[in-house]
């Protein structure tokens, strides 16, 4: 069984084609051709946190894997990750165990990747002025992954922590060549944004539908066991797009509570949800209607994206040589 630790995993996995290859799979999700139960998790209320396990079998690519993916939302106060994970792939035909490798940095690329392919879907052509709120992991994944679909020529970082969100700010100024600005959360910095990413652990919301411009794209990526992180008011006023529906409704804590708390407040129906993003790549449902129009891609997760991640960071790696044979 071959190995592969954080280092060699993010070195070994292409955003771009990530991106790419995640509409394909997300299409035969929504057509019914990936066989992924429901997310099985485990809770620890003492500690605020839950491991989930996350399996799936993507036929196409020939690919049987699954995640163990633990998130504490309080690492944060540890310096730790608030996501920690491990992804086993199997061989298909066998069984038998091909691959162990690292899922922390494959959870925040996919995450990243899932967001980009959704904004490539559904935000203006034109779009130049990206949001991020929040400074951790997946705020940085969002600001590497968005502006690889979309012209982006500046970036508003937003954050509890100013002096987090000014030190995320400059390092995507630094290392990407975009300028970018802090704010503290609120209205104000979301003054002339196309794109908004919300990728917070806030148990109370971050973003509220009365601060929204026309034609505004939100992905929201946050997911907390008893909060939200966007209020109802968001939820109403957009378009909005999901992996899929069965996953976006599931019970808390996998499922979202952004979308359910806006159902019980009566603000919306199941049927608010418009389409998946495999529908929308497969032309079974539309995108965004009109320049003016909110469009909202809400995302909890789901296995076949870490599928095709560890495909990728796989085949590469056999291609390469990279990393250690290890027996059980």
């Amino acid at each position: 069984m071959l190995f592969l630790n954080r280092p060699e995993v993010e070195s070994l996995l292409d955003l771009d084609r990530l991106i790419e290859a995640l509409g394909p799979a997300m299409a035969e999700l929504s057509a019914g051709r990936v066989y992924m139960p429901a997310r099985a998790v485990a809770q620890v209320p003492e500690h605020g946190g839950m491991l989930a396990a996350m399996p799936a079998f993507l036929g196409s690519a020939q690919v049987l894997s699954t995640k163990l993916v633990c998130v504490f939302p309080r690492n944060a106060a540890r310096g730790l990750p608030s996501h920690q994970a491990v992804i086993l792939v199997f061989d298909p035909g066998t069984g038998s165990p091909r691959a162990l490798m690292d899922g922390t940095a494959i959870t925040a690329a996919r995450t990243a990747a899932g967001s980009a392919l959704a904004t490539r879907l559904l935000a203006r052509p034109g779009a130049r002025v990206l949001a991020v709120v929040g400074t951790g992991v997946q705020a940085r994944a969002h600001a590497k992954a968005i502006p690889r679909v979309r012209p982006i020529n500046q970036v508003h970082v937003l954050g509890r922590d100013e002096s987090g969100a000014a030190a995320l700010a400059e390092e995507i100024t630094r290392n990407q060549g975009i300028p970018a600005k802090a704010f503290g959360l609120g209205k104000e910095g979301l003054a002339g944004v196309d794109i908004i990413c919300t990728t917070t652990h806030s148990p109370d919301p971050v973003l509220k539908g009365e601060w929204l411009a026309p034609g505004t794209h939100i992905t929201s990526v946050g997911l907390h066991p008893t909060g939200r992180e966007l209020d109802g008011e968001v939820v109403l006023r957009s378009l909005l797009a999901v992996e899929t529906r069965a996953a976006a409704l599931a019970p808390a804590p996998s499922g979202s509570n952004d979308l359910h708390w806006a159902i019980r407040d009566g603000l919306i129906g199941t049927n608010h949800i418009h389409a998946e993003i495999g529908e929308l790549i497969s032309g079974v449902r539309p995108g965004r209607a009109s320049p003016d129009q909110i469009t909202l891609y809400k995302s909890v997760g789901v296995a076949v994206q870490d599928a095709v991640a560890a495909h990728l960071v796989l085949e590469a790696a056999v291609q390469q040589g990279v990393g250690r044979e290890i027996q059980l």
